[in-house]
């Protein structure tokens, strides 16, 4: 992901804790699940820059544009242009600026515009009671992982891995959300197969690493984040959960680190079933003996035994799912879909 100073972000966090005000969280048991309030249109969403700043000013105007269009009026977060180093101003700033949007009665949705790298310095210095006290669906992918893992370990909120507010709005996304939010019907994720001119469908294909079905919590996110908050109290429970990741730009021996690191800290051993989304950009460099995605996922996953399959259509992918964080869903690893059997917000 576009993050390499992820880890350096939790160092330079670490280093400045005398000057900090830190919450106590709360490691277990895991939370009840926690319901957001629906959305309609007319509604207003909130805006915010949680991790990396933004460089181009014309995203601003992307992001603000994309959520009138989906037919929201729009609040910019206080910070939101703000500047410090490779962040959108201050680890104080960033947290206000969520804080303040699950505070605000007229805001009834969050938007992280952006990812990048530097959410998980502000993880000790959000409301968690307060968010507890106004959920509300809070949305973004990559970084945001961050703030999913945490707002889940700590309040048990459902909240969405999606299209940040300046991120990719085609017509699949928007149908996407449109569904989620908005829609009656059941929700499935199932890919979206691409043909095109070729002989045989390419694009979007899944692989069956372990074939059948489970039900249980899905939770997870980019998993260089994920595997970052390792050790600390604002990594989910993941016991009989469904385990989702994806990453990107991430060499296969870095992926080797990661999985192994899920696997000592005993997320791989509790979990009940796996989806890997699309790694992009994660090809071998070369070199004698270099692992391939695929053997990884032999190596980690398959010794496992449970339902599981890659290729879902999520991660750094211009049209991807919008999945319900810590919501109860049923997993078919034989057709790769991800069905939702759960109300997802309150009535």
């Amino acid at each position: 992901m576009d993050k390499r100073h992820f880890l350096k972000s939790l160092g330079l966090l670490a280093g400045t804790a005398p000057f900090l005000s830190f919450s106590s969280p709360e490691k277990y048991p895991a939370p009840n699940v926690l319901l957001p309030k629906a959305v309609k249109k007319g509604d207003t969403v909130g805006i915010i820059s949680p991790s990396a700043a933004s460089a181009d000013r014309m995203e601003f105007t992307y992001a603000k544009e994309a959520m009138e269009a989906l037919g929201f009026k729009v609040k910019l977060g206080q910070n939101l242009k703000n500047r410090m180093g490779h962040l959108a101003g201050t680890d104080e700033e960033r947290a206000g600026d969520l804080n303040a949007m699950f505070g605000d009665s007229e805001v009834k949705m969050v938007i992280c515009i952006r990812g990048g790298s530097g959410a998980a310095r502000i993880l000790p210095l959000l409301d968690y009671e307060l968010i507890k006290k106004n959920p509300k669906p809070l949305q973004g992918y990559s970084d945001i992982t961050a703030l999913h893992s945490a707002i889940q370990s700590q309040t048990g909120l459902i909240t969405f891995h999606g299209p940040n507010g300046s991120g990719s709005w085609n017509s699949f996304n928007v149908k996407q959300f449109e569904k989620v939010f908005f829609g009656k019907d059941p929700i499935v994720f199932k890919n979206e197969i691409s043909k095109g001119d070729d002989l045989v469908a390419k694009g979007n294909r899944i692989q069956t690493l372990t074939g059948g079905k489970v039900k249980g919590r899905i939770l997870g996110g980019n998993l260089t984040v994920l595997t970052a908050l390792s050790g600390t109290p604002y990594l989910p429970d993941f016991q009989d959960a469904i385990l989702f990741i994806e990453d990107i730009g991430e060499d296969p021996y870095k992926i080797d680190r990661m999985l192994s690191t899920l696997k000592l800290n005993g997320t791989l051993d509790k979990i009940k079933g796996f989806v890997f989304g699309q790694c992009s950009e994660c090809t071998p460099g070369g070199g004698y003996g270099a692992f391939t995605v695929d053997q990884l996922l032999d190596h980690y996953v398959l010794p496992l035994k449970i339902p599981a399959y890659s290729g879902a259509m999520i991660g750094h992918v211009s049209r991807q799912f919008i999945i319900p964080v810590g919501a109860s869903v049923e997993l078919d690893a034989d057709l790769g879909t991800i069905s939702v059997d759960q109300q997802l917000f309150q009535s």
